[in-house]
């Protein structure tokens, strides 16, 4: 799994989604409190003052009579002063100030009421035990207003928060819910439903893990499931193949038996004959076991990383001498690769034998064995080229030799191509390719 930038990290995302979202808010409640402000200095004027002042006169009256105060019960009516929080008390009797909410302990005032404290503040009459008196309330109402409405932008201002971050984290849960659904699909079996991958994130690399398992999966399945079609063909083609040089031999031995030959020339004939067969027999199974030694095993550890020159070269000088003795006529046409290759030298070794066996038996000596080297994409390789021999009989038709070559470059990360065309016959190895630093 390749590693998440961070600026694709789910904490970056979170980080940045906080950002946004506080930064929002904020806009919003710059909004809010500007057009409350204008809103409130708009409905709040003198009037609403008065119908505050008088509302409070009303409740200072009910409070004296339930109480039967005196205005000189101070302690009281600083009580319900202070109850009330946002206002400012002063009370006069006969034009004489004789309580002032700010200083309810001092008894003597001796302060009158003039003509222009008339002109500035408004009395509102108020009847104690001794009489009525001329009350004046001040209040901050305005204040009260403006702290009420900046609560509430600051409630609204912080619920628009909270839902942009769940909606953010919303997404990413609904992702993880989605993918929850379907590693439950490919629980189930369903191996060929693709897995969604969104993102460059930490999730993402997740889910593209997964996706590349499910696709190794599949890819197991169906190279099980073609291995075992092709053990069920090699197995009946084998026993069809192993069936004619059997009942061959059964034949010649009963008439050796019965001394049903000529002379001793036929007798020598007939021995040869049982010999071929018997060799060929051999040979078939040898193969087979080969085949079924290859296909049994496990993975196998490779070998070190080598130059393609360093592991091929003595192999295929072997090779080229032993068709030259065999009567071919070989043709080294490789350009090595720079690049370097990891190999198992057993399989190797099986391989180039299997090859020169083939060779020996199945082309055509008046025309050249050619080897030269390909490259495909991140693997280089070798292509070996011949012509068939014309009415050869074919021994090992199954193609189990084949077969097996195939298992064992599978095996090793590479892969083994058969291509057939007027009567030339190309095998073609690729392996996978580490390149040099």
């Amino acid at each position: 799994m390749r590693a998440t930038n961070k600026r694709d990290s789910i904490y970056f995302q979170l980080l940045m989604l906080l950002i946004i979202s506080a930064v929002l808010s904020v806009i919003l409640f710059v909004f809010l409190e500007t057009t409350g402000t204008k809103l409130m200095d708009r409905f709040y004027d003198s009037e609403y003052g008065n119908r505050k002042n008088k509302a409070y006169v009303k409740e200072l009256q009910k409070y004296v009579k339930e109480e039967y105060l005196s205005y000189r019960d101070t302690d009281k009516i600083s009580s319900w002063v202070k109850k009330q929080k946002i206002i400012y008390v002063q009370i006069y009797k006969d034009g004489v100030k004789v309580f002032d909410s700010v200083y309810p302990d001092q008894e003597e005032w001796g302060e009158t009421i003039d003509d222009d404290a008339y002109l500035l503040e408004r009395f509102y009459f108020v009847e104690f035990a001794e009489g009525v008196t001329s009350v004046s309330i001040t209040g901050v109402y305005s204040y009260q207003l403006y702290q009420y409405a900046m609560m509430v932008e600051e409630l609204i201002a912080f619920v628009f928060f909270i839902m942009l971050v769940l909606l953010g984290i919303r997404r990413k849960m609904k992702y993880i819910r989605r993918l929850g659904d379907e590693v439950e699909i490919l629980e189930g079996g369903s191996l060929d439903y693709e897995i969604t991958v969104k993102g460059k994130d930490e999730l993402a690399r997740l889910a593209e893990s997964v996706e590349n398992m499910r696709k190794a999966f599949n890819r197991l399945i169906t190279q099980e499931t073609e291995m075992i079609h092709e053990n069920q063909r090699i197995v009946t083609e084998m026993s069809h193949d192993l069936r004619t040089p059997v009942t061959s031999i059964m034949l010649y031995t009963e008439i050796l038996k019965k001394g049903k030959y000529k002379d001793e020339k036929q007798l020598l004939e007939y021995i040869e004959k049982i010999d071929r067969k018997a060799h060929a027999m051999k040979q078939l199974t040898e193969n087979l076991f080969e085949y079924s030694l290859v296909t049994g095993e496990n993975d196998i550890e490779l070998e070190k990383a080598e130059q393609y020159e360093v592991i091929f070269y003595d192999l295929f000088s072997e090779t080229c001498s032993y068709l030259e003795e065999k009567g071919f006529r070989a043709e080294f046409k490789v350009e090595w690769s720079q690049n370097k290759v990891r190999i198992s030298s057993d399989y190797i070794i099986r391989i180039m034998d299997n090859i020169t066996s083939n060779i020996v038996k199945y082309a055509d000596t008046s025309f050249p064995v050619c080897i030269a080297s390909i490259s495909d994409n991140a693997m280089d390789g070798f292509v070996i080229e011949n012509k068939i021999k014309e009415n050869d009989e074919k021994i090992e038709s199954t193609g189990i030799g084949i077969q097996s070559i195939k298992n064992m470059m599978m095996k090793m990360g590479g892969k083994c191509l058969i291509e057939e065309e007027n009567d030339i016959f190309r095998l073609i190895l690729l392996f996978t390719s580490y390149h040099t630093v």
